[in-house]
């Protein structure tokens, strides 16, 4: 058996590229919604090839998935200091107030693209909502065995009880969703208080 590794066809995958692709695709999600992203615009947006987009992303929707979680990432990262109760109410907080900005409407728009597109938000939760829930997860167990988070619920169902309701009371108007709503929204499902 040959210890040779199988050349790699075309030139790799530039990072410099890449961003001009995913920030100019969010670019013009936020300000002129999601019909306007199509690949041909993005393309001429962000001075690339539509031949290099189509080979660096499997769909028009996976492409919009990253540029949102590129701008996830950079808005609301998962706080490293505090606790665990303290680290997902900062967090949670930061969510709510991003919410009822430009990014909760390229959310909301990006998920509903997902869905008329596939009939379902699976390729919107394998490639943004899965590894922030895993993440957030793995804080709130080591919260849970610290002490500081006192709910014995796995922790995948306590994020989504977070998480989840404050989307929903967001995406439906039946509450505002405020920093303070979203602080008190964390304590009282990880510690019932």
């Amino acid at each position: 058996m040959s210890d040779v590794k199988p050349i790699r066809r075309g030139r790799p995958r530039s990072v410099e590229t890449e961003e001009a692709i995913l920030e100019s695709a969010y670019r013009m999600m936020a300000a002129d919604g999601l019909s306007a992203a199509s690949i041909d615009a993005i393309a001429r947006e962000s001075g690339v090839s539509k031949m290099t987009i189509y080979k660096w992303w499997p769909s028009r929707e996976a492409l919009l998935i990253d540029a949102f979680l590129r701008q996830a990432a950079s808005m609301l990262p998962i706080p490293e200091d505090g606790d665990a109760v303290a680290r997902i109410g900062r967090h949670a907080s930061a969510y709510a107030v991003a919410l009822s900005g430009e990014f909760g409407k390229v959310q909301l728009a990006v998920i509903a693209e997902c869905i008329a597109r596939t009939g379902s938000a699976r390729l919107f939760a394998e490639r943004y909502l899965s590894a922030r829930r895993d993440m957030v997860a793995k804080i709130i167990k080591a919260g849970q065995k610290d002490g500081c988070v006192t709910s014995t619920e796995p922790a995948s169902d306590l994020y989504d009880r977070i998480y989840g309701t404050l989307f929903y009371q967001d995406a439906f108007g039946f509450r505002a969703v405020t920093a303070d709503h979203a602080r008190r929204q964390v304590k009282v499902v990880l510690t019932g208080a």
